[in-house]
């Protein structure tokens, strides 16, 4: 059988039987798509051990076009979709090289850059005045770090779905993944005055506001990651925030910190971030491991 067929056939899989996102599927799809590019083989027998060799040799030295090499990650995204199209062959019974023979690259730490105490106040109290789009900002900023969602999350939410008065809400994450996640007392605060003064019959939460504040009844208000994206840096610089870029996930970031410092225990933190992994959410404990050496520097043997 073709191989550009059982691509096809596998990406119906992963919407159908897996229920994968748009967006996962359209990455695998390229990245499936670069390793048939590279391979030049017709058929799933043609895919061997030493090809996918090469394969990972041509991606280590692959340059974008502003010739950066390809980071650790994204070339292990590239082994990752390659092995999950190798065990859908397998499932199968399509003979081709076993994807336990396929082992991901060891990978560069990930860097975390999170806001400290003083920068996040500053930050969440950037928002000034009562103008609807001032009580907007001040509700994403201050949802974001209550709830540490991703930005998709937050775009995605209906006001409808919103009880301020419970302050908890479940949302639909990676995979699929429902979990729970849970507004401050002030976050509450800010989404309640923020929907007030809304006017509009969009469903979102967070909208898009014309400058004229005048709403068309047809337009979808909804703001996308890109728009939420540039909301925060705004703010940022209206903080003084120098030296860190700011993004939605910065504050995620700063939310399993604020947690993990607190003393919360990485699995509790694990299941508000949506991690599928325990692995994924310890990369923050490079963050509180660093306060320890602080706080055993600053104590320990003092009498001495």
């Amino acid at each position: 059988m073709d191989l550009k067929d059982l691509k096809i056939q596998y990406l119906e899989h992963l919407e159908i039987e897996k229920n994968r996102s748009p967006k996962t599927m359209e990455n695998y799809g390229r990245y499936l798509d670069r390793f048939l590019q590279f391979a030049k083989v017709s058929g799933p027998s043609g895919i061997t051990e030493d090809l996918i060799r090469q394969y990972r040799l041509y991606l280590n030295r692959l340059k974008d076009s502003e010739g950066n090499p390809l980071k650790k990650v994204t070339q292990n995204y590239h082994i990752i979709a390659l092995r999950s199209f190798l065990k859908y062959l397998a499932k199968r019974d399509i003979k081709s090289v076993s994807a336990e023979k396929v082992e991901l690259g060891k990978q560069e730490e990930r860097e975390v850059t999170f806001l400290e105490t003083d920068e996040l106040e500053r930050l969440l109290k950037s928002p000034k005045g009562d103008s609807l789009d001032v009580l907007r900002d001040r509700a994403i900023l201050g949802t974001l770090f209550s709830t540490g969602m991703r930005v998709s999350e937050l775009c995605s939410l209906d006001r409808d779905k919103i009880d301020t008065t419970r302050g908890e809400l479940s949302i639909r994450g990676k995979g699929s993944k429902i979990r729970v996640v849970f507004l401050s007392d002030e976050a509450k605060g800010n989404i309640n005055k923020y929907l007030d003064k809304r006017s509009d019959i969009d469903e979102a939460l967070f909208i898009r506001i014309p400058k004229t504040n005048i709403f068309s009844k047809n337009s979808n208000l909804r703001l996308t990651p890109r728009s939420i994206q540039r909301i925060v840096e705004k703010h940022a610089t209206k903080a003084g925030i120098v030296g860190k870029n700011v993004s939605p996930h910065t504050l995620r970031h700063s939310y399993a910190t604020d947690l993990l410092r607190n003393g919360a225990d990485i699995r509790s933190v694990q299941s508000m971030l949506g991690h599928s992994s325990v692995t994924t959410t310890q990369i923050y404990t490079h963050v509180t491991d660093k306060q320890l050496r602080e706080i055993h520097k600053k104590f320990h043997n003092k009498n001495r």
